[in-house]
Parts: structure tokens; sequence; C-alpha cells
């Protein structure tokens, strides 16, 4: 209930454009909560409508075709499934396409629709969309919590880089635009690791959305994801801030099927020395493919009746 209450505050404070560290007005966002809550529960069972622009009517989730509409506009929208087989959109305003080796990224800036739920990064095949507003706002969300006990974990590390108590604006925008690499760098780990697994991957998890399971087999995915790309570069760049950002955003999942990468971040933290971090990129690699592939199989061949198998292989597998 108080990270639904932290995001619906945050998604207010968007919606009505107060600046960051700015206190909230109490009684106008608690009135704006309940209309909210009351809008989307008349919403909750109706299906999703066509998008019409410039008097053609378009698939929600066709983003493709909504996109070449909207070029001339300097506009991005995006449209897709994440955790839970829940649907994302967003709109906004068109930054800068970068063409990076055989990749396309769309970073956008102000957004003018968005879902309480904000992933700063998405991809669609070889098409990363990274949302810089988004992540700006994913970061005060993150330092906000940090605050509240000023723990000395990872998040704190990370923080500790930039100048927050004397320029919060500054902060933000020199870590946001540090991050935006890390987020490009988890993307392309993404599609590499969907070329690898195939459709197999895609089919299995949208068998078994919103399960223990589901996020159990996105944890192993996006450990592989990451030591194909994610990790190799930070480790490379000896860059600490992302370094010490990339392990406080790991999830309780992922922190718990791979205890050995969070022991080799704490003897980095504890000697400066990445070695065992290096030596687990390889490792991880391999080990989590096979796991992958492993719950393909065994999706493959008994589906339903392998998802208990399937959760005591990831348990039994940890690395």
């Amino acid at each position: 209930m108080c990270v639904y209450l932290l995001k619906m505050r945050e998604y207010f404070r968007w919606e009505k454009g107060y600046v960051y560290g700015k206190t909230l007005p109490q009684i106008e966002l608690g009135d704006w909560l309940t209309a909210r809550e009351e809008l989307w529960e008349r919403l909750e069972d109706k299906s999703f409508s066509p998008i019409e622009i410039d008097g053609r009517r378009h698939d929600p989730f066709d983003a493709k075709a909504v996109n070449e509409t909207l070029k001339p506009h300097r506009l991005l929208y995006s449209a897709g499934y994440g955790n839970k087989a829940k649907p994302h959109f967003f709109l906004a305003r068109l930054e800068k396409i970068i063409e990076h080796q055989d990749y396309r990224i769309y970073i956008s800036a102000e957004e003018y629709a968005r879902d309480l739920s904000a992933p700063p990064a998405m991809s669609l095949d070889k098409e990363i969309f990274i949302r810089r507003e988004s992540l700006r706002r994913m970061l005060w969300e993150k330092l906000e919590e940090w605050r509240w006990n000023k723990p000395d974990n990872a998040m704190g590390r990370a923080i500790r880089f930039y100048e927050f108590e004397n320029d919060l604006d500054a902060a933000l925008e020199q870590m946001t635009e540090t991050e935006i690499e890390s987020l490009v760098l988890h993307e392309i780990g993404e599609v590499k690791a969907g070329e690898a697994l195939g459709d197999s991957w895609r089919e299995m998890i949208e068998a078994f959305p919103r399960s223990r399971l589901e996020l159990m087999a996105r944890a192993v995915r996006d450990h592989f994801a990451d030591a194909l790309s994610t990790l190799p570069t930070l480790i490379e760049q000896a860059h600490p801030p992302s370094l010490h950002f990339y392990f406080a955003n790991l999830s309780g999942m992922r922190k718990q099927i791979y205890p050995a990468l969070l022991d080799a971040y704490h003897h980095w933290v504890e000697y400066n020395d990445v070695g065992l971090l290096e030596n687990l990129i390889e490792t991880g690699r391999q080990h989590w493919l096979q796991v992958a592939q492993e719950l393909i199989q065994l999706h493959e061949s008994r589906v339903r009746t392998a998802w208990q198998e399937m959760e005591s292989l990831i348990e039994q597998k940890q690395l």
C-alpha cells in the first residue's frame, strides 16, 4: 500500500506539473486520488479503443504505424506489455534518434500521456525506447525513498556521487544523463537475449502471467541479458556511480536467485577489486542461458504441469 501511495503521489506531481522537492497540497491530492480511482474503476472492464490521427484509425498496439503518422509532429508513441502481462503506453516529445550498431534508439523528453507505472526503458525487436522524463522521475523516487533512513546501501553509494543537497535539479539531470547509457546497455542485452531464446521464450512467458513463476523466469532472463551487455560494459568503463546504481536496482527475485553476484559486488565495495565480478560474467552468461533453455524445454513438454518443477529448477540453480 505504501508503494502504491508513493506512486500515486508522484503521478499526481507529474500530471499537475509540481516541481520535485515541492510539498504537495494534501487536500487537492486526496480529492484527485479519489476521483482517479473512481475513473479507473469505471474503465477497468472496457476494451481498448482505436487511436485516430488525421482521420485514420490505428490499433493501439500498432506503435510503428502510429509513430509513422506522428513523425512530422516530433512525437513518440509506445505500446506493449510488461511484467504480469500488463499493457503499457506513453506519448512524449521525441528528443532524438540514435543509430547504434544494429539498433535504433529513441530518446523521448517530456511526456504527455503515461501509465501509473512508467518503465524508463523498453525494447521491441532492435528498436529501443528510452524515456528521459520517466528515468528522471524514477531517480527522484529512489532518492526520496533513500532519504527516509539514509541506509549505507548501493543506492546511497550511487547518490553520494552527485550534489543532491546543493542543487537538486542539476544533480538529477546529471544522474539521468549518466544512467541513460546504462538503460541502453540493458535493452541491448534484452534484444540479444531474445534472439538467443527465440519465440519459445515469449510464448512460455505469456502462458503463465501474473504468477511467481513469471517473476522468477523474468529474473533469469534479466541476468542473462545483463551478462551479455550491461555488466561487461559497466565494469570495462570503471564508472562507480553506474555500477552502484545497477546493484541498487536489482529486484528481490534477482537477488534471491543470484547471491554470488551480490557477494562479488560487496567484495568490490570492500576491496575495490572487480575481479570476482569479471569472473562471473562468462559464468553467469552460460549458466542463465542454460537455465532459460531448460525452462523452455520443461514448458514445451508439459506446460502447466511443469510449473512447480520450473520453479524448483530456478531455486536449485541459484548461482
